[in-house]
């Protein structure tokens, strides 16, 4: 039975990857991203519902939610950002800006969504919530504390959620390390640096957005009805393994 699945942040590497994977096995994303142009684009490639919201505004963002429908079979926040500054640079405004984008943002979407992420998670397996984390929420990197903090925040979100919501709701997160996606470029664009850090990884390659996509499908299908609270790594085996290089 095809579901419908809301993809926050759609327009982005990840959530263009699952907006794309989702709608190809045969369920209906609804698309929701800022850039109301690029989102009319990929809803048009998709043949997808949509509606343009930023997720920084609750208002716009719970409205958006409700476009979607009263019965929802899983919902995907793949909204981040990657913020790297020294802790001396940090601003409050930027430790601020970091947790309302990753953190508050993903907690108002669910409760935006619960009352049709209920409706649609009825019976066997519940409806499928995931949040995205990072490797820098529990491996230390310097230069990382917002982001770190933010992050943290999303994986304490999911087994609060995660305890709360079921059993009609199952929230889990993905953790990646770094993706070669259009918010990575700056980390990436460089050639040496690029290769430099996939060797960083016992997997020694830069993820891709099709990484993190194909994860976040399983966790919002049937197959993982039995798997909720859990924080899982696309990364490479970075976060736990150590590179033989």
């Amino acid at each position: 039975m095809a579901e419908r699945i809301v993809v926050i942040g759609a327009t982005g590497g990840v959530g263009g990857a699952l907006a794309r994977r989702l709608a190809a096995r045969g369920d209906e994303p609804f698309l929701i991203a800022r850039d109301a142009a690029r989102l009319a684009a990929l809803a048009g490639e998709l043949g997808a519902p949509h509606a343009a919201a930023d997720a920084t505004d609750p208002e716009a963002l719970a409205a958006a939610i409700g476009a979607a429908g009263p019965r929802l079979g899983g919902l995907a926040y793949c909204v981040g950002s990657i913020p790297l500054k020294p802790l001396k640079r940090l601003t409050a405004a930027d430790f601020l800006e970091a947790f309302r984008l990753n953190a508050m943002g993903a907690a108002l979407a669910v409760q935006a969504a619960q009352p049709a992420l209920a409706a649609g998670g009825e019976g066997m397996g519940g409806a499928g919530v995931v949040l995205f984390s990072s490797i820098a929420a529990r491996a230390g990197f310097p230069n990382h504390a917002a982001i770190a903090a933010a992050k943290g925040a999303v994986e304490g979100l999911v087994v609060a959620l995660g305890a709360e919501l079921a059993p009609a709701i199952r929230v889990n997160a993905i953790a990646p390390s770094l993706m070669r996606t259009e918010m990575a470029a700056p980390l990436t664009a460089n050639a040496q640096m690029a290769e430099a850090i996939a060797k960083l990884h016992p997997v020694p390659r830069l993820g891709t957005p099709e990484d993190a996509a194909a994860l976040a499908a399983f966790l919002l299908s049937p197959e993982a009805g039995w798997i909720s609270g859990q924080v899982i790594g696309a990364d490479g085996g970075r976060a736990t393994l150590r590179s033989k290089g």
